[in-house]
């Protein structure tokens, strides 16, 4: 048996087909949940807002990763998180409220969930490795998107919004939670 080189490449992790299945469950369930936030977040905002149009482009990004997860999972016969309907209305009341509370807080938000996202994506690219080439790709434009919400909305004033630290952790670990149970529900 011989050495690898230090220069070699690890092995490609091996994933079993539930690991890469919940994946992608919980990755489509976290876009449908995006897309709820920014629903939300637009219904009190409207457009009368100048972070309107930017929550507007985000959501319009989010739908289109949803949908690329709709398909993949359809074509890989995953079944979709059982939470949806639980998503859908938390992620609405999660977009409405703090928009409610003002423009800073809904950029709060998308700061706080995009962070999270960020961390759980390099997760996955980590623990995909090379094996799976089409997840791994669409994580990574996925992951270089959300990184870029993240951005526009420190850039907006996210840090900015009232009780800033506990409205981004509270935010965090719900979205940590959200993605643990969607993992396997």
């Amino acid at each position: 048996m011989s050495e690898a080189s230090p220069l070699s490449a690890p092995p490609a992790p091996h994933l079993s087909d539930h690991a890469r299945a919940s994946m992608l469950r919980v990755d489509q369930a976290g876009e449908f949940g995006a897309t709820r936030i920014y629903a939300g977040q637009l219904a009190v905002m409207g457009n009368r807002h100048p972070d309107s149009r930017t929550i507007a482009r985000m959501a319009a990004q989010e739908e289109r990763h949803r949908a690329i997860f709709d398909r993949m999972i359809a074509e890989r016969h995953v079944r979709p998180t059982l939470l949806a309907p639980v998503w859908n209305v938390a992620g609405f009341a999660l977009g409405a409220a703090t928009a409610l509370i003002g423009p800073k807080a809904a950029m709060a938000c998308t700061a706080a969930i995009e962070t999270e996202i960020d961390r759980h994506y390099g997760e996955q690219l980590d623990a995909l490795g090379d094996s799976d080439p089409e997840l791994a790709d669409r994580i990574t434009e996925f992951r270089a998107e959300e990184q870029e919400h993240r951005d526009a909305a420190l850039a907006s004033g996210a840090e900015e919004a009232p009780a800033y630290p506990l409205l981004a952790g509270a935010i965090r670990l719900g979205c940590r939670i959200a993605i643990g149970l969607s993992r396997r529900i």
